[in-house]
């Protein structure tokens, strides 16, 4: 065989290989880690990554998360995609402590990790994503409330867990505001663990240990939706009001029954699709999460970061019987 025809066959061969599905450009494949499976807020923020997978072309969405909201179960979710090499990880946290040390192993391995809806402590990710500005989703959950209680009153909250980053952070920027809000006094704090359940059972508790109970705020979208069923089965419609965040699918049946007058959210797919992009500039176009830095986030603009590697997607927005019915059928 010739010196040229010997050349031309390996060639030929080595652009075959290239060319066949073994050696074809993969997929970026990015991990969106939700607090746990089967919570509808996260199903909907999923749908948002696939919208931001299809767009950009290229990206394999992996969603997953533990069966419950702990901290071992989302640090047994990433090891296991550490394993599988993942390109990003984008991950609401359970705890803001607990999950770094298994999220810094995997920045080490070159993945890259941000946090969104519930953070992470800085040194476990390179940028949080706030669904909203904390301070207004702080003030907008007592603003609800005491917007139906002009002579004052009692009110509880029903958040998530002991530990959650987010609805902590909101309870704290609520408590900063309470002086514009004379006369609603906060007789309570319980934990529902983001379980229907047990959120049903401690707004059961709050109504039967606070009589004159005037209102239950809970944070979590799966906590306000059952405070409303508790207080719809205590036959307290029109006593104790349900406020908080929570989607509006969920919670048309609220609304139409009298047990919620108004709630607020951001729109979960709109956060899942940012969270998705802004996993993708970090991980492929070597944009640096740097504080001042402006990182494109598709049709959601750009996301502008503070001192301390955090942005807010949008603020959030009211829903009650004037609009309810627009957007029940959409998230």
């Amino acid at each position: 065989m010739s010196v040229f025809r010997k050349f031309l066959t390996t060639a030929v061969a080595a652009t075959a290989l290239l060319t066949s599905p073994a050696f074809a450009q993969e997929d970026v494949r990015i991990a969106l880690v939700v607090k746990a499976l089967g919570i509808g807020f996260f199903e909907a923020a999923a749908k948002g990554a696939e919208e931001a997978a299809a767009e950009l072309g290229n990206v394999e969405i992996i969603y997953t998360g533990p069966t419950d909201t702990t901290a071992e179960g989302q640090i047994e979710v990433i090891n296991a995609l550490i394993a599988q090499n993942v390109d990003a990880i984008a991950i609401s946290a359970n705890d803001t402590d607990a999950l770094v040390p298994a999220l810094k192993r995997a920045m080490q391995r070159g993945i890259t990790v941000i946090s969104w809806d519930s953070g992470v402590a800085a040194e476990g990710r390179q940028l949080h994503l706030n669904p909203s500005s904390n301070p207004l989703i702080g003030n907008m959950i007592i603003k609800l409330a005491a917007d139906q209680l002009p002579d004052g009153g009692e009110v509880a909250l029903l958040s998530a867990t002991t530990t959650s980053t987010n609805q902590n952070t909101w309870i704290e920027e609520m408590n900063k505001v309470m002086g514009d809000y004379p006369g609603i006094e906060v007789v309570a704090t319980v934990y529902g663990d983001d379980l229907a359940d047990k959120s049903y059972r401690e707004a059961t508790g709050l109504m039967q240990s606070y009589p004159d109970l005037d209102a239950i705020i809970a944070p979590t979208s799966v906590g306000i939706v059952a405070a409303a069923q508790a207080v719809v089965d205590a036959g307290k419609v029109g006593q104790v009001n349900v406020t908080g965040l929570g989607l509006p699918s969920e919670m048309a049946g609220a609304i139409e029954s009298g047990a919620s007058k108004s709630f607020a959210i951001w729109n979960p797919i709109d956060l899942g699709y940012s969270a998705t992009m802004l996993a993708y500039e970090l991980s492929q176009n070597g944009v640096e999460a740097a504080p001042g830095a402006e990182i494109p986030m598709g049709r959601m603009g750009t996301l502008t970061l503070d001192e301390n590697t955090e942005g807010a997607m949008a603020d959030p927005f009211v829903y009650d019987a004037s609009n309810i019915e627009e957007f029940k059928s959409i998230f």
